[in-house]
């Protein structure tokens, strides 16, 4: 028998009332609009197993992932009709997984609607590429033989400027709807997190929120309106007191200016703590913030005890919850600091 391993000295939990929360909160500004969820990135790093069920009591109803190989894991939670894989059919594997497991393919290009017609066609969904020129079929060729004969069910498009006061989001908004307008479909879908704060207008049928459903925060307008999801904790490892003239990690970036009580964290980059994020950054003991000191490391970081001197060796400390101000100090996207989180934190639950 081998020994039962001891809890780690890291741990990542959902906070499942936000996220229903969140979600419920973006269902009604979505206006009569059904609202799906991106669950691509294991629900964004926070764990498909954790989110999904939550997503489903708080009445989402669809789905969608990038990859084929997100599929099995979700359809333990949902069913697989109500899945959709943003990545279309590239190849016979693919198009013969989507018939075996009934998954939704979001046809993406002219060659995918043929393929998908040959192997015989089915349920699917098409993206069309409105100006973000990465995936989806071109306005001009919708009407070529192999995509008008699709059976549609959600007719997409995605938005390339949605989180900024671009002209380029009711330029897209204008194609679309013209588009949509002109092409058979059972829903049309446009907006994503961002895309829900611009309005009713930009609603359609189905809204797709990713990133605000987990806590992160597009447009500020939405900043009242959802809440943190994730809490991230890493246990203190040691405890040592500096004397003026020490340095602190690699390339003894920080020298200390004076005797200094510091602590060395389990938690670094290769758990999603990105070396961008130090530039300020700061860990909590409760309401009170401890800056980190020099580089993170693989596996560690060292922070600044002042403010918490009695902490010792197994203490717990945080890392602060709200995304957007992470990502205003690091200069780090929102979607990169979710979607980073490593595999000892996603297995420390």
């Amino acid at each position: 028998m081998r020994p039962e391993a001891p809890p780690p000295t890291l741990r990542l939990s959902v906070d499942q009332a936000a996220l229903a929360h969140n979600y419920r909160a973006l269902d009604r500004l979505s206006g009569e609009a059904e609202t799906g969820a991106a669950v691509k990135a294991d629900c964004y790093g926070l764990g498909v197993d954790a989110c999904v069920p939550t997503l489903r009591q708080a009445g989402c109803e669809t789905f969608f992932v990038a990859h084929w190989s997100e599929v099995s894991g979700l359809a333990r939670h949902a069913p697989a009709s109500s899945i959709g894989v943003l990545h279309g059919v590239i190849n016979a594997d693919e198009i013969a997984y989507a018939k075996a497991s009934g998954a939704v393919p979001v046809i993406n290009s002219v060659e995918q609607a043929r393929a998908w017609h040959e192997a015989g066609g089915g349920a699917c969904h098409l993206m069309i590429d409105t100006g973000i020129n990465r995936l989806g079929v071109a306005p001009e060729q919708l009407s070529d033989p192999a995509v008008a004969q699709l059976r549609i069910d959600i007719l997409m498009s995605h938005l390339a400027c949605a989180d900024e006061d671009s002209p380029r989001n009711a330029e897209q908004l204008e194609v679309f709807r013209t588009l949509a307008a002109s092409r058979r479909a059972t829903r049309t879908s446009l907006a994503n997190s961002a895309g829900i704060a611009l309005g009713e207008a930009f609603a359609f049928d189905l809204t797709r929120p990713g990133l605000a459903l987990y806590g992160g925060v597009p447009r500020p307008e939405m900043a009242s309106e959802i809440r943190p999801v994730a809490r991230i904790e890493a246990a203190i490892l040691q405890v040592r007191e500096l004397v003026a003239g020490d340095t602190v990690g690699y390339n003894g970036e920080f020298t200390a200016p004076k005797p200094m009580r510091t602590a060395t964290v389990s938690l670094g980059y290769a758990d999603g703590f990105l070396r961008a994020r130090r530039r300020g950054g700061v860990m909590l003991s409760g309401d009170a913030e401890l800056p980190i000191l020099g580089k993170v490391s693989m596996d560690m970081i060292v922070v600044d005890l002042e403010n918490a001197p009695h902490l010792s060796a197994g203490d717990w400390l945080s890392v602060p919850i709200s995304l957007r101000d992470a990502a205003r100090q690091s200069s780090v996207s929102q979607y990169e600091l979710l979607t980073t989180i490593g595999n000892r934190l996603r297995n420390s639950g």
